[in-house]
């Protein structure tokens, strides 16, 4: 539905302007939000779980994908436009949408039909130089009577969401029925490519077993690795090392579901991130959401490290805080998707943010549209 425009708010996240190269970003300005209604129905599927976005500017086409586990409908992703008209979101137009099909060229199966072979898709980028979709699945680590250890996968597909090939996943992202390797549910959330397309960066949402304990309400320390990966080969190059933030609030009860994460990342130059963290805590609906500027030049490859607890990295990645959305002064859900949008008449890039709705009536399908201060 349609969502008047916000009063233009103007956030001064860095007191000085934070640049590397091409890339000079001091602050973000919001310019307006909007929302697809709850449980909308578009080509006979239930438009939600929208984790993931990227733009390609060339057609004015956005690629947008569902995490829904093909619970509801396949694995999917759907293509839209983004109308923006007095410098906010108009409205937001769904074009198509199209099932991810495996390698045998059949949808993927539900929990019910097939549990070891169902994704869990999260990120989703356009690859302008081939013609391309590169997706994120976090995989599966279910320890029971049932166990289901399925490793986290970035899949190449064309446009039509077939399958083409996929990267070739370090040994340290391999599902383990021990306390070694990935987190269930805390893996490959963001994915971005460098601009020349050459390289494909992404990101852990909470630290693997043995590099330290999830994000807490106090200091923990916790680090997460961010993935180089080479394009042509489909391998793994560089890893660094990242510092979450502390969870933002207790959770009510103190015992309740509570979690700081890597949501998204976005490529700056050169070989500089946007990384967006999302906390939150049960008892209190809105999340807390940060954007930092990331730089990795001076952080040390840790590719050969087996565990950052054992092995203290000497230099992680450096970040700035460039936004908290709680200064926005507006419910903020659960922001997993972002990209640059289209370049305003002055100039200045846009950013839009989207939130994942978890497919619950009391959560919300938000676009944030933001102007990119120089």
């Amino acid at each position: 539905m349609f969502k008047s425009l916000l009063p233009i708010i103007y956030l001064l996240a860095v007191s000085n302007a934070y640049s590397q190269g091409k890339q000079t970003i001091s602050s973000l300005q919001l310019l307006g939000q909007y929302e697809i209604p709850f449980n909308k129905n578009f080509k006979n599927t239930i438009v939600g779980g929208l984790s993931g976005i990227d733009y390609d500017a060339t057609h004015d086409l956005y690629y947008l994908i569902s995490d829904d586990r093909s619970a509801k409908n396949d694995a999917r992703f759907y293509t839209a436009k983004i109308h923006i008209a007095n410098k906010g979101i108009d409205s937001v137009q769904l074009i198509d949408v199209k099932s991810f099909m495996q390698p045998d060229g059949k949808p993927y199966p539900s929990t019910k039909k097939n549990a070891k072979l169902t994704p869990d898709p999260e990120s989703i980028r356009y690859n302008k130089a081939t013609d391309e979709l590169v997706w994120s699945s976090e995989g599966e680590r279910t320890i029971n009577k049932d166990t289901i250890l399925q490793n986290p996968a970035i899949t190449i597909v064309g446009t039509d969401g077939v399958y083409k090939s996929s990267f070739t996943i370090p040994s340290n992202l391999t599902m383990s029925r021990s306390e070694t390797g990935p987190r269930q549910n805390g893996t490959l959330e963001g994915l971005t490519f460098s601009t020349d397309y050459n390289s494909l960066y992404t990101c852990l949402e909470e630290p693997l077993y043995q590099d330290g304990p999830k994000a807490e309400v106090e200091e923990t320390n916790s680090l997460v690795r961010i993935y180089k990966f080479d394009t042509k080969k489909k391998i793994n190059t560089e890893q660094y090392a990242y510092k979450l933030e502390k969870i933002a609030f207790p959770a009510i009860p103190g015992t309740g579901f509570k979690v700081n994460g890597v949501s998204e990342i976005l490529f700056l130059e050169p070989d500089n991130l946007l990384v967006v963290e999302r906390s939150f805590s049960y008892g209190r609906l809105p999340c807390t959401v940060k954007v930092f500027m990331v730089e990795l030049a001076k952080a040390e490859n840790i590719q050969s490290n087996e565990s950052l607890l054992k092995m203290p990295p000497t230099k992680i990645a450096s970040k700035k805080l460039l936004l908290n959305m709680d200064d926005l002064g507006i419910y903020i859900d659960n922001i997993e998707g972002l990209t640059f949008g289209p370049t305003l008449p002055n100039g200045h890039r846009t950013l839009i943010f989207i939130a994942d709705n978890n497919f619950q009536p009391f959560e919300r399908n938000q676009f944030l549209l933001f102007e990119v201060m120089p």
